[in-house]
């Protein structure tokens, strides 16, 4: 069985929420703190585009509450647009996810950029780039983690907002399924399938928390296979990509010297896509994600699907500290999980 590839083709605790349009909503697994935060400090970073490969220099910066994720491009042709990462601007899913704003501006590859604020709990930030695209690093999250761990992760006053899924929200596209289904927490239930041995059939079911995606997927990197690479370059795609930054499929072997970071590195890397294309939902998520034969298509179409039942989600606030104190949890448990965890 084929598809298309994913790149190329907190801790365990209890919190309180209040619903904004359906009142309380009981508890929630993985807790990650009442308040919204975002980063400390700026800090910068640079590379090269994966497709493009031009150069790339990026900035992290501090947001205000309520301000989500936004990009801010600035270059020769294109002065201060900005592109909020909602759902609502995806224009492309072909080897990657891109942001339009409508009018002719857009950034691509931005799933890894969205999986790491989103993996750490980061819930504003501006990311002003001087390019089109969000350079590719390594191929992985794990540079983002780390430029996030320098910057330092500040709390705001506001209180946390999330996307609670109400009702089960099933898409079929092409022999890829995806499903949201109501979790108190965020759970992710990744599988692939793929003809070539080396990869084959995977699955990865975890709960995602600071921890978990520090550990088990922030350094997953992109992968694509040896015999596309002629077509893709045909196509003025994959310009920049190398074995500094992809795991590159041959015949019968990884062709990187240093082999895989996982054994199972491909459905990590999958799932690592999944984090950063669900963020596009604008707050955490409440609700388990699962897919099968995915990819950024299947997750676009998740997402749409679920925006166009009202029914089936609402926005859940959580309470103030001394709101979660006088639910009497655990001495501690309100203590977030927001500093670098390097677990």
């Amino acid at each position: 069985m084929s598809q298309s590839i994913g790149g190329f083709g907190v801790n365990s605790g209890l919190e309180w929420g209040y619903g904004l349009r359906g009142g309380p909503v009981g508890a929630m697994k993985g807790f990650i703190g009442a308040r919204q935060t975002t980063l400390a400090n700026e800090v910068s970073l640079t590379g090269i585009g994966v497709h493009s490969g031009a150069p790339v220099s990026l900035t992290l910066c501090p947001a205000d509450s309520d301000t989500g994720i936004r990009f801010l491009i600035c270059n020769d042709a294109v002065d201060g647009v900005e592109i909020v990462a909602d759902q609502q601007c995806v224009s492309g899913v072909t080897l990657c996810t891109i942001l339009s704003d409508g009018n002719g501006a857009s950034i691509a590859t931005v799933e890894h950029i969205l999986a790491a604020l989103r993996g750490l709990s980061v819930d504003n930030a501006f990311i002003e780039i001087d390019s089109g695209e969000v350079p590719i690093m390594d191929g992985s999250s794990a540079p983002f983690v780390e430029a996030i761990d320098e910057a330092g992760i500040a709390e705001l006053d506001a209180p946390r907002r999330f996307l609670k899924v109400l009702k089960l929200i099933r898409v079929e596209d092409n022999g890829a399924v995806g499903e949201l289904t109501p979790y108190n927490g965020f759970h992710l239930d990744i599988e692939i399938d793929f003809e070539n041995p080396l990869i084959g059939k995977q699955n990865l079911s975890l709960d995602l928390n600071p921890g978990a995606f520090r550990r088990d997927i922030s350094r997953a990197r992109t992968f694509g296979f040896m015999k596309d690479v002629e077509n893709l370059w045909a196509a003025g795609l994959a310009l920049g990509a190398s074995l500094d930054n992809t795991v590159a499929i041959g015949d019968d072997r990884i062709i990187n010297r240093e082999g895989l970071r996982y054994a199972d590195e491909f459905v990590r890397h999958k799932a690592l896509d999944a984090i950063g294309d669900l963020a596009l939902a604008g707050a955490p998520m409440l609700g388990a994600y699962r897919s099968r034969r995915g990819g950024h298509r299947l997750n676009a179409l998740v997402l749409q699907a679920l925006f166009a039942d009202p029914d089936a989600w609402t926005l859940v606030e959580a309470p103030r500290y001394r709101d979660v104190r006088h639910a009497e949890l655990a001495p501690g448990l309100a203590a977030a999980h927001f500093a670098a965890d390097r677990s």
